[in-house]
């Protein structure tokens, strides 16, 4: 993710942004952001590169970091609403960040109607996943509006000595080799057990073979994404967002014989379905990517997802039931994908492969798809930032060349959904956001 963007268009910073009933105190930000520091130590962290790419970059703490360099205030444009501060978020959405520096930037956004405020807090992929974006959450949130405050701990902190590329390099090296040595010792284990089991290299084999066949549906795709109305790409960003009751959702779900994930791609279809219908296209499946977590109890990693690739119907667009079965069963498709499970084998292999080779490997998956979707679950009870409680929260995940990306979020009683649309894909945008709310309400009310 930190090679490929040579190509702007493969960017994989994410944002999400937050309602605020009303601005947060300047000083509590400062120290709940000194506290999201403690909880997630890569955001004190730079990324340090070695010299020609020999060994990949590492993270290093950053002992110039300066929270008045990620922490900012705006003032939302006139007249203050919704729809400004949404142009606004997208055009700080569009700036990339500053590759020299820890990669995250929050900007607190004043002077919105009712006396609302908002963040948007943007943070690169390297840094985190959604689900690990959620642990930076709870880092950063209160129970109460005004918690009883703790004593500091005394003290001072250790200084953190400056990395350097050469440093870098050093110690990227020898994690290699520690990484090659575990590789040969698998390697040697394996063919250990086939001479020792002879009998079940035929099954071996087979396995190998559906794997194989896995990964060319996942990882080496080559015909291009399936619209004929949504194929136009920039680099600019529209962000949309939509409320929408958590219970309906669940209780449709249930009664389909699905998921709660379900429900929501079988939104997205039906409402893109309605947009390609009005639009005079006649394609009937698009290419979606989802994000499969791989994270298992009490894992750490920032990263444990599988970016899965699959086929969805969308059409018949106002036939909900039938449309949620089909949705159902591409979806169970993807996950039984052995592919995902050799996922970090395989980006092991192409990490190190030069950088033009990698953003063109990149760049030649991602016109494969139409649309990406996110499902995470938040939390369900209220919760306050800085003193300014948070009516609602929107994901925005990051685009890496497709129409749009879709994510939801859950919260309370209700889910919240963030729309990052590339406007020269998604021409109408009004249009379609319309058609995510027919597609919602038909799902919550009629089936």
């Amino acid at each position: 993710m930190w090679a490929v963007e040579k190509d702007p268009a493969l960017r994989s910073d994410f944002c999400n942004l937050t309602f605020l009933d009303r601005r947060p105190d300047d000083d509590r930000v400062r120290a709940t952001m000194q506290r999201a520091l403690d909880a997630i130590p890569r955001l004190g962290q730079r990324v340090i590169g070695a010299p020609l790419r020999i060994v990949p970059p590492e993270f290093a703490d950053d002992p110039t970091l300066d929270l008045d360099a990620h922490v900012r205030v705006v003032a939302v444009p006139t007249p203050g609403d919704d729809r400004a501060l949404l142009d606004l978020c997208g055009a700080l959405a569009e700036q990339p960040l500053d590759r020299a520096r820890p990669l995250w930037e929050f900007t607190i956004i004043d002077g919105l109607t009712g006396g609302r405020a908002a963040m948007l807090q943007k943070v690169h992929h390297t840094i985190t996943d959604g689900v690990g974006g959620l642990k930076l959450s709870i880092a950063m949130v209160d129970l109460e509006r005004d918690p009883e405050s703790k004593a500091a701990d005394e003290g001072q902190s250790p200084s953190v000595a400056a990395a350097t590329p050469l440093s870098a390099t050093r110690d990227a090296v020898v994690d290699a080799a520690q990484r090659s040595l575990d590789a040969v010792r698998r390697t040697i284990g394996t063919a250990g057990h086939v001479v020792a089991h002879p009998s079940e290299v035929p099954g071996r084999a087979t396995d190998a073979a559906r794997l194989l066949s896995s990964i060319q549906r996942q990882a080496l795709v080559t015909d291009p994404a399936r619209s004929d109305l949504i194929d136009g790409r920039s680099l600019r960003r529209h962000f949309e967002v939509y409320e929408t009751a958590f219970e309906p959702l669940r209780a449709a779900a249930t009664k389909l014989g699905g998921s709660f994930n379900d429900v929501f791609v079988t939104g997205l279809a039906s409402a893109l379905g309605r947009y390609h219908e009005r639009g005079g296209s006649a394609v009937d499946e698009l290419r979606l990517v989802m994000p499969i977590s791989t994270r298992r109890h009490g894992d750490t990693a920032t990263n444990r997802f599988v970016p899965a690739r699959v086929l969805v119907p969308i059409q018949p667009a106002h036939d909900v039931r039938t449309l949620f079965g089909d949705v159902h069963e591409r979806l169970q498709s993807a996950k039984r994908e052995s592919a995902v499970t050799a996922a970090e084998g395989l980006a092991a292999l192409v990490s190190g492969l030069p950088t033009s080779l990698l953003v063109a490997m990149t760049r030649s998956q991602t016109r494969t798809i139409d649309f990406g979707a996110s499902n995470l679950r938040g939390s369900p009870v209220p919760l306050y930032l800085a003193g300014a409680r948070i009516l609602g929260s929107y994901p925005m995940g990051p685009r890496t060349g497709c129409a749009l990306t879709v994510t939801m979020l859950s919260y309370c009683d209700d889910v919240h959904i963030g729309l990052n649309i590339d406007p020269a894909a998604i021409v109408d945008s009004a249009a379609f956001m319309r058609d995510v709310r027919d597609a919602y309400d038909e799902l919550c009310s009629g089936v």
